[in-house]
């Protein structure tokens, strides 16, 4: 389809980027997006008052291409609201968030509107299959995003699959049904959001993967988790407006309580989304057999791993000492 074309169709796809001082990496998110096979899409982004050169490449951006919608918030709103204010601005059956650090291949957008054109209604997501880059885009071969392809009929089977699988939500970047996304939450205001509304998603409907590679995740200094690098800092770039709580054994230091809190609010979602009462304990018994296991081999893993690297650097440290020559 000839791009001038556009200018007289409905847009089939609204596709939100929320960006914060995203300038180093921006046009090449920017680029990947405007030059997919597939044009017929509009492209909102919402400037969380950036302070760097975003806006400025936003408005020449847009200046370029009609199919660009540009906004920018006064103040900063937080990554929660911005995330969410993209999605309130769309005018499509089909939606996806885009992140300003990230890349499209070619092919992103035509694969997943074959797939949820050709699907039925239960289908409410379909997502590629991702590679992580780091800054330079190179790809990351030691980290691997999840691959969720969740076909099953009923919602408690469909959140065991996804408590199984559930590694990064590279899959929220994916193309959705906006019906479906409106009768979630969003992204809330904590961190690890996005697992919760996929659960919320997988509720609703099954989950699609495209099995071509045509997405790259970026990690890199920058990203909200290397940024943000304690829990009051990440409370903050979800909302400014939160105060941060405390360890949940500040004594040990053991930051529990993002965990906890994503715990939480998946029992939250299990019981606010439409269900019938036996799918509902269903949905509660997947939950409470899958999610506690798992944090605790997350937890050993992690803390385990952090007990060896202390003892190794403390033997480490014997043997330096014990080899120094005498006074």
């Amino acid at each position: 389809m000839d791009l001038a074309m556009t200018k007289s169709l409905q847009p089939k796809v609204s596709i939100g980027l929320p960006v914060y001082n995203g300038e180093k990496y921006l046009r090449y998110s920017l680029d990947s997006i405007l030059q997919q096979d597939f044009v017929n899409f509009e492209l909102i982004i919402s400037d969380n008052a950036s302070t760097d050169g975003t806006s400025a490449m936003c408005h020449h951006y847009a200046a370029k291409d009609n199919r660009i919608r540009y906004s920018r918030n006064e103040a900063n709103i937080g990554a929660a609201a911005n995330f969410n204010r993209v999605f309130e601005l769309a005018r499509c059956d089909y939606f996806k968030w885009a992140s300003h650090d990230d890349v499209h291949l070619t092919g992103f957008l035509r694969r997943c509107i074959e797939v949820l054109d050709q699907a039925p209604p239960s289908v409410v997501l379909v997502a590629p299959g991702t590679d992580i880059i780091d800054r330079d885009g190179r790809k990351i071969e030691r980290w691997h995003a999840e691959r969720l392809d969740i076909r099953h009929p009923r919602p408690h089977q469909r959140v065991a699959d996804l408590l199984r699988c559930l590694e990064g939500a590279t899959a929220l970047f994916g193309l959705c049904r906006t019906e479906a996304l409106r009768k979630t939450r969003l992204i809330d205001r904590f961190h690890a959001a996005d697992y919760v509304l996929l659960l919320e998603l997988a509720i609703l409907g099954e989950i699609r993967q495209v099995p071509e590679v045509l997405f790259q995740r970026r990690f890199h200094d920058g990203d909200s988790t290397n940024a943000n690098k304690t829990q009051a800092e990440l409370l903050r770039w979800f909302d400014p407006s939160q105060k941060p709580k405390g360890f949940l054994f500040p004594k040990m230091k053991l930051d529990l309580t993002p965990r906890t809190k994503l715990g939480l609010e998946y029992l939250r979602s299990i019981k606010r989304m439409p269900l019938p009462l036996k799918e509902r304990l269903l949905c509660l018994f997947a939950f409470f057999l899958i999610f506690p296991s798992r944090e605790s081999r997350r937890l050993g893993r992690e803390y385990g791993g952090r007990f060896l690297r202390k003892l190794s650097a403390f033997t480490l440290n014997r043997q330096r000492v014990q080899t120094l020559p005498p006074n």
